[in-house]
């Protein structure tokens, strides 16, 4: 019985073992796919200099190309508070990176024929029928104003994916629209994502839809709009369709599973902040909000392979999300000459906006490298990806630092591009 019971647990644990590594991408070295080793060393000793000296607690960066994994490395400490050390198998905040992942589970449901890009939302949220634009005008004292005026054209299901719905943010900027989303208190309490679009359906757009670009609440939105659809909750489709398919076992809204709460990278105590009464949340405390616009979190393994699936043109190991097509529509431009950048364009110079993606129209003008086409977006708490279709390649980097969000996404670009040989 003894040598039984050892032989069972020698199979257990090479299946364990064996899933576990399944869900890693193939490797390679950088060699075999045109990367100097030499160059990406100098990234190395870069996230370890920075690391040790306190500009971030700790970093991963993961890059593929030809569908095989030539870089993947970990740097600095998990916690600060703890000092344990940062793993490749970290959790982190992604904030943003959400995005992507709810606008490629709407695509799922639009390549079913479930609606069209071009419906109103209000088809399937009435409470967005009849929205009012927000409109600063000078009072009889001088002063500005809120003035109220009907929305001209209902918001569409492709301005959501795009971000030109008039739906705004109110953690950042000072204009009026944005100080009433604060002073309503819509992030607060703990709601449900129907609870939500209620709560947004009842404040002033920001600018006409159709109009503008302006960084919003609008995939929070479309991810109710996936549960009205789907008749499910925006995780249980998520993890049906796209999470599970892909063995993206630790993407998630929370984590409640104890064994890996260890895991949860955590930023310094002086940089939780992510903008106006808007700070780093207790992913270990589950609530009912599955944001779709900033919820979720994940790891560099999980995240790696949604992106090579993109690169793939919708599939990965024979599991087909989305047809190539769609993949090719998604992250193609999709702002029209008649749609204007807002204050706050986080795409930057160069760069259009698809669904769910910035989409880079040019190789010259952003002031960081890149290719034509490539397409990426980034998390508030430090996470950054794009993906290269011309170079067959996507890059990785998560951190969590609300600060050094900005310095990082440029330096690790170019220090990237910088190691491509071939």
């Amino acid at each position: 019985m003894k040598i039984v019971s050892a032989l069972l647990v020698t199979v257990f644990t090479l299946f364990v073992v064996q899933s576990t590594t399944a869900q890693s991408l193939p490797k390679a070295t950088p060699a075999q796919v045109g990367l100097s080793a030499e160059r990406l060393e100098r990234i190395t000793q870069t996230l370890r200099e920075d690391t040790s000296k306190g500009v971030v607690p700790g970093a991963v960066l993961l890059i593929a190309r030809h569908g095989k994994i030539a870089y993947f490395e970990s740097a600095g400490v998990l916690n600060p508070e703890t000092k344990a050390p940062m793993t490749r198998d970290a959790i982190f905040r992604i904030f943003s990176m959400s995005k992507p992942i709810t606008t490629v589970s709407a695509m799922m449901l639009f390549e079913q024929g479930k609606f069209l890009l071009n419906d109103p939302i209000a088809r399937y949220l009435p409470q967005f029928a009849r929205m009012q634009v927000g409109v600063e005008k000078p009072d009889a004292n001088g002063k500005p104003a809120l003035e109220l005026t009907p929305a001209r054209r209902p918001i569409t299901i492709q301005d959501l994916m795009r971000h030109t719905s008039g739906i705004t943010y109110g953690f950042f900027g000072n204009t009026l629209v944005k100080k009433e989303y604060v002073s309503s208190g819509v992030m607060k309490g703990d709601y449900t994502n129907a609870e939500f679009a209620d709560r947004i359906a009842k404040l002033p757009l920001s600018y006409q839809p159709g109009t503008t670009w302006d960084y919003s609440h609008s995939t929070d939105i479309l991810g109710r709009l996936v549960e009205v659809i789907s008749g499910q909750s925006l995780y249980e489709f998520e993890k049906q369709h796209v999470l599970d398919p892909l063995g993206m076992n630790d993407t998630s809204f929370y984590v409640t599973d104890t064994a890996k709460q260890s895991r949860i990278a955590e930023p310094f105590p002086n940089d939780r902040t992510i903008g106006i009464d808007a700070v780093f949340g207790d992913p270990r405390v589950a609530e009912k909000w599955e944001s779709g616009g900033g919820g979720m979190v994940s790891t560099a393994t999980d995240y790696a392979r949604f992106l090579q699936m993109l690169l793939n043109g919708g599939s990965l190991e024979g599991k087909r999300i989305l047809s190539p097509k769609t993949v090719a529509f998604m992250t193609s431009d999709h702002l029209s000459e008649g749609i204007v950048p807002g204050p706050y364009y986080l795409p930057g110079p160069g760069y259009g906006f698809g669904l769910g993606f910035a989409v880079r129209r040019t190789a010259g003008g952003p002031a960081d490298e890149g290719s034509v086409g490539e397409y990426t977006w980034n998390g508030v708490g430090g996470t950054n990806f794009w993906v290269d279709p011309k170079e067959d390649m996507f890059v990785l980097f998560m951190i969590q630092s609300p600060r050094q969000r900005p310095h990082y996404m440029g330096v690790i670009r170019n220090l990237v591009y910088a190691a491509v040989e071939k």
